[in-house]
């Protein structure tokens, strides 16, 4: 634990490192920490938060950063939530109403990335698996087959399979005919339960191109029915924090445009209450080391049934993401909800 005075200026430092973005130096400290203390006894201080891993020195500053350490003791127990402007609160009730739930959703994570300048994301409500009309398997070399699914409203989803040995063009109708006779109509895990019984008695070879098929037929199905909306990701190009390292910004887009782990990340609010923040390395997410996520459950008629949040730098003004994440959650909340 922190004494009084090592708080002060911790939450003195970041609240002004998330300002200017610049190494904060003691000088700056005594001037607005509002404690009357000699410098001696700053750099003191400082030298005790930099060994606790709160704050770090960056070789080219004698000032100080903070750390995702630093972060997460300033978001649980320093921050001072700013109450929401009433231009805000105006622009996020206007942009939420009634409406068709998909635009009402898609709305809500445009917001946020206007309102907070970096990436807004929302986990719209998860949808009924889709029930299978037809599949085909299309041999595209050895050892690689195109699986097509052809789902009963029409979509089509394409996933490619990685086999043990290569099949002819009349073991892989045969493959089909037997999915098609036995599943069409079903969704992927009612196929997944009838064809496991039964894979025991064919051929292992035409077993496992089987298996294969139900296991990323499942997959393929189990993220369609998972929507992941992702608004203003291009704002993070602004951040300086993030743009030096194009590298990591790279893998950042990668998994906007790959979705399925951020979507893993922001379910997790599901188990908690309000608002829950990830900082750095706490998401078990590469790409969003240099990044927190801010993100809340939102409900229809009384079942959680998806998330929303926003994606930046850690060097954010979470006094301010904080609430527009928790009003916007519970806006979206009354407007999806009955009456």
């Amino acid at each position: 634990m922190l004494d009084k005075r090592a708080q002060t200026l911790l939450k003195t430092l970041i609240e002004h490192y998330i300002a200017e973005g610049q190494p904060i130096g003691s000088r700056t400290l005594s001037r607005h920490s509002g404690l009357d203390l000699s410098p001696a006894t700053i750099r003191n201080v400082m030298s005790d938060l930099e060994e606790a891993g709160f704050i770090a020195s960056p070789h080219t500053s004698a000032g100080r950063i903070p750390t995702a350490r630093g972060y997460r003791l300033f978001v649980d127990t320093l921050l001072t939530v700013r109450p929401l402007g009433q231009q805000d609160l105006s622009d996020i009730k206007e942009a939420i109403q009634p409406d068709q739930p998909l635009r009402v959703l898609n709305h809500a994570s445009q917001l946020l990335s206007q309102l907070t300048h970096f990436a807004g994301v929302v986990i719209a409500p998860r949808r009924a698996l889709p029930r299978i009309r037809q599949i085909e398997f299309v041999s595209l070399s050895d050892k690689r087959v195109l699986l097509i699914i052809v789902t009963a409203d029409g979509e089509v989803q394409n996933r490619i399979l990685f086999t043990q040995r290569s099949y002819n063009p009349s073991e892989l109708v045969e493959a089909a005919n037997y999915l098609n006779q036995n599943c069409v109509g079903l969704d992927f895990e009612q196929i997944r339960v009838r064809v496991q019984a039964e894979l025991r008695q064919l051929s292992s070879d035409m077993s496992e191109l089987m298996s294969a098929a139900v296991e990323v037929g499942s997959q393929a199905a189990t993220e369609a029915a998972a929507q992941t909306l992702v608004s203003g990701e291009k704002n993070l190009l602004d951040v300086d924090d993030l743009a030096s390292n194009m590298a990591r910004l790279r893998q950042l887009f990668a998994l906007f445009e790959q979705r399925t782990s951020l979507a893993q990340l922001l379910e997790l609010s599901h188990r908690a209450d309000g608002v829950q923040v990830f900082i750095g390395g706490e998401s078990g997410i590469a790409p969003l080391d240099e990044c927190s996520v801010v993100a809340a459950p939102y409900e229809v008629d009384g079942k959680l049934v998806g998330t929303i949040g926003v994606v930046g730098p850690t060097r954010m003004a979470y006094e301010r993401v904080i609430p527009l994440v928790d009003i916007t959650a519970k806006l979206l909340t009354s407007a999806l909800s009955g009456p």
